[in-house]
């Protein structure tokens, strides 16, 4: 088998054979097949598309390349959640006790961010004292004794996926359906879950700019699950502002708290019954989704949800005390509000700039090895619909830095404020389920 025939044959529109994906695949990984080669396929990829077939063994291919989790010793059947990313996403935090509050088992590997925030995993430690590793041992024993873990990703999943998304990176390949679906679905289903629900981000701070985009990756992700045996299901969700109104790592562990709580803000705690009602739907937890919705209801109206996450904490070493005392969290040196210069209405919050905002504050990474402060960030004080008056805070500014005039002005051009009345965007854009 050659490499340039496989090129050849896909460039020319041709289905590609399970062995042949397996061939590109595993020679890649190896370091056989060149970066040449292996980016001329992809650019072959992104103009021909993929059959579900195909994007199924390119799935396949790259979830062997590396490791994968072996959940069986976790009884019941393991849900997880993956979001396609957005400004203000702290929902594993809140959700995951939840879920787990109901019965379900959580076992979930999280990454790190790159770009407007930390990951989830940069979130947790700006809890004190909490380890985000966990040997396989303390992992499963811990899923078993309170139905819920959140580690950092192995350092052998998926390696293919690992090594093609960096070549993806730097040859214009990255907005491919096929090439974005089993990249997603190879590190899900590598992680061992049984059921998978996926929050498909739509809208100005989300990769899908449209409904027509998201719901094609939807629908891409939940073919190839569904295909290799895991319960999937897709939930489009708006991006068009910032989730809640945190923009930062320790900022979103308080707001996801004041979700437990029973507070917080109405959208995060939409999102996580609506994502969470799946779960538990999809675990057999339930047997309709308004019975799974009751049931969440229920564990965030009479505390357990709250319990779990402070097991959660204290297991893998944080301190639970933060629920009731959130100054225990890392804190900014200035906060500084910022006022707004007319009275109106709350037209449009562009999420993605609030996003690199907070990244200029030092929230998020501009590259890989960039440090994170975990103290900083921005609290949006309005959402898009609301009424602002002149010189009331649409923001506070959470920074370890005195000058942030770069940060202002960069939250003044992106707050719209019109005299008209606007309607508050739709929160849940569709549901895909094949």
């Amino acid at each position: 088998m050659r490499m340039v025939d496989i090129i050849e044959k896909k460039r020319d529109g041709k289905e590609l054979s399970t062995e042949e994906i397996q061939f590109f695949v595993k020679g890649y990984t190896e370091g056989t097949i060149p970066d040449y080669q292996a980016a001329s396929l992809l650019m072959a990829i992104y103009f021909q598309d993929m059959t579900e077939r195909e994007r199924t063994d390119l799935t396949m291919a790259m979830v062997e390349s590396g490791d994968t989790i072996d959940l069986s010793p976790i009884q019941g059947i393991k849900c997880d959640k993956h979001s396609t990313g957005g400004v203000g996403d702290k929902v594993t935090i809140c959700l995951s006790p939840m879920v787990a509050a109901c019965g379900v088992p959580v076992a979930k590997m999280s990454g790190r961010g790159l770009g407007h925030t930390g990951g989830t995993i940069d979130k947790l430690e700006s809890i004190p004292g909490f380890k985000v590793e966990l040997t396989s041992e303390q992992f499963i024993k811990q899923v078993n004794d309170i139905k819920m873990a959140v580690v950092s990703q192995s350092g052998n999943l998926t390696p293919a996926d690992k090594k093609i998304y960096a070549l993806r990176d730097v040859t214009g390949t990255v907005p491919s359906i096929p090439l974005i679906a089993s990249s997603i679905m190879s590190k899900k289903i590598a992680s061992g879950a049984d059921a998978i629900v996926l929050d498909v981000k739509v809208g100005e701070g989300a990769f899908m700019k449209t409904v027509e985009e998201a719901e094609e990756l939807a629908h891409a992700m939940v073919k190839i699950g569904n295909r290799v045996g895991r319960k999937t299901i897709a939930i489009l969700s708006d991006m068009s502002q910032p989730l809640g109104y945190a923009v930062g790592n320790a900022l979103e562990v308080k707001e996801a708290i004041d979700v437990l709580k029973g507070h917080g803000p109405e959208d995060v705690k939409e999102l996580c019954l609506t994502l969470g009602s799946q779960m538990v739907l999809l675990s057999g937890k339930a047997q309709s989704i308004e019975e799974a919705r009751k049931k969440l209801e229920e564990v965030l109206n009479n505390g357990k949800a709250l319990e779990t996450f402070k097991a959660f904490v204290a297991s893998q070493g944080g301190d639970p005390s933060i629920t009731e005392h959130p100054d225990l969290l890392p804190q900014a040196k200035y906060k500084v509000d910022v006022p707004a210069k007319e009275a109106g209405y709350i037209k449009k919050i562009i999420a993605n700039e609030i996003g690199v905002a907070a990244m200029l504050l030092g929230a998020g990474r501009e590259t890989k090895d960039s440090e994170i402060d975990l103290s900083v960030g921005i609290v949006l004080n309005k959402k898009v619909g609301d009424h602002v008056e002149k010189g009331e805070s649409l923001a506070t500014i959470h920074s370890n830095r005195e000058d942030i005039e770069d940060i202002k002005k960069k939250i003044y051009s992106n707050i719209n404020i019109t005299n008209e009345i606007i309607e508050t965007p739709s929160l849940i854009k569709g549901i895909i389920t094949e």
